[in-house]
């Protein structure tokens, strides 16, 4: 008698972002691109994580903003191409067992380990804190809980949260070591282009360096910015020999412009002195425009559509809850927490 196999259970993949405000071409070229690729070959779980949000935006009036914020997020992935009919989208704050096992998992890690994280310091320098709190100091354990609650095998992440990735995978190693078998071990899944430099060419692109061109922004806020972009300080008057490398402006050419015979010889003549910043720019600025474009109609399309993204994230939360629960089961069980079920 023959036995039937039993289905080959797809990848995993979670992954989200902090709603404080629109999406730009860091998070595209960073995840987004990734996302819209793997939604056909994983399970994927996008989480708009606003308890994140909470450990630099903790004011009143910047929580006030947050559900305008979270909606934006929301139309900003579906612009992209991500689509709802595979894709689990849910607000973390809509699924209170990442908090339970936060609490667990913190006690298996040190305020020693906590503080190593290299991120912190950037954070804390980007955001002018003088000491973090205990929200920004185990920011990297409720990411992991995100991740370990949804059990995802696959972290699409930037280059700077790959370290966050590996204590995730500290965590499950440890937890299973001590309870037994519950967590995988998820992997850190880096894009091509792991990090876009700012139009100022000083940091990485973000909101809040204000040097971000946002996958919403119209025609003319993208002139003005790519036309203020920092390019070669050396290179004096059009006719001096310029430095392609490290220069933001063919950094973006070489990402988001198709046209590579045409890339190649604004680079040839760059080097020789003989094409100016304003042209290269410029042609800089028509290959965003038609990137954009698409984009920005599809924004449109779904922002004029009443309680689409409400309905989106109505349905996920039911998903992602009952995700939460089965695994917090497994958690509780293995832990013999049993006096904690829910009754």
């Amino acid at each position: 008698m023959s036995t039937r196999a039993e289905p080959t259970r797809r990848q995993r993949l979670l992954t989200g972002d902090r709603p404080t405000g629109k999406l730009h071409l860091g998070h595209y070229v960073g995840t987004l691109a990734q996302r819209v690729q793997l939604q056909d070959t994983h399970d994927v779980f996008l989480v708009v994580a606003d308890y994140h949000m909470l450990t630099t935006h903790h004011y009143r009036e910047q929580i006030a903003q947050a559900a305008d914020h979270i909606r934006d997020v929301v139309l900003d992935y579906l612009s992209v191409g991500i689509d709802p009919a595979k894709v689990t989208l849910y607000v973390q704050s809509q699924v209170p067992q990442v908090c339970e096992l936060q609490v667990l998992l913190s006690m298996l890690v040190s305020v020693a380990r906590a503080q190593r994280m290299p991120t912190l310091k950037e954070v804390m320098t980007a955001q002018h804190i003088a000491q973090p709190s205990m929200g920004l100091l185990s920011y990297p354990i409720l990411q992991a809980a995100d991740i370990l609650l949804m059990r995802a095998d696959t972290v699409p992440v930037g280059k700077d949260q790959v370290a966050h990735v590996e204590l995730c995978r500290d965590l499950a190693r440890r937890f299973n070591r001590l309870y037994g078998e519950v967590f995988a071990e998820p992997e850190a899944l880096l894009s091509d282009v792991p990090l876009l430099v700012g139009t100022d060419g000083q940091a990485k692109m973000s909101k809040s360096q204000n040097n971000a061109i946002f996958l919403s922004d119209d025609d003319d806020a993208i002139y003005q910015k790519v036309m203020r972009m920092y390019t070669d300080p050396t290179r004096i008057h059009a006719t001096d020999p310029g430095h392609v490398e490290g220069n933001p402006v063919f950094t973006y050419h070489d990402v988001f412009n198709p046209d590579r015979d045409a890339v190649d010889d604004l680079k040839q003549r760059y080097r020789r002195g003989q094409i100016g910043d304003v042209e290269v720019k410029q042609q800089l600025y028509q290959a965003l425009q038609a990137f954009l474009a698409p984009i920005r109609t599809r924004r449109a399309r779904y922002a004029a559509e009443p309680q689409l993204v409400e309905g989106l994230l109505r349905q996920g939360r039911a998903t992602a809850a009952t995700e939460a629960e089965q695994t917090m089961q497994q958690v509780r069980q293995a832990m013999g927490l049993t006096y904690s079920q829910p009754q």
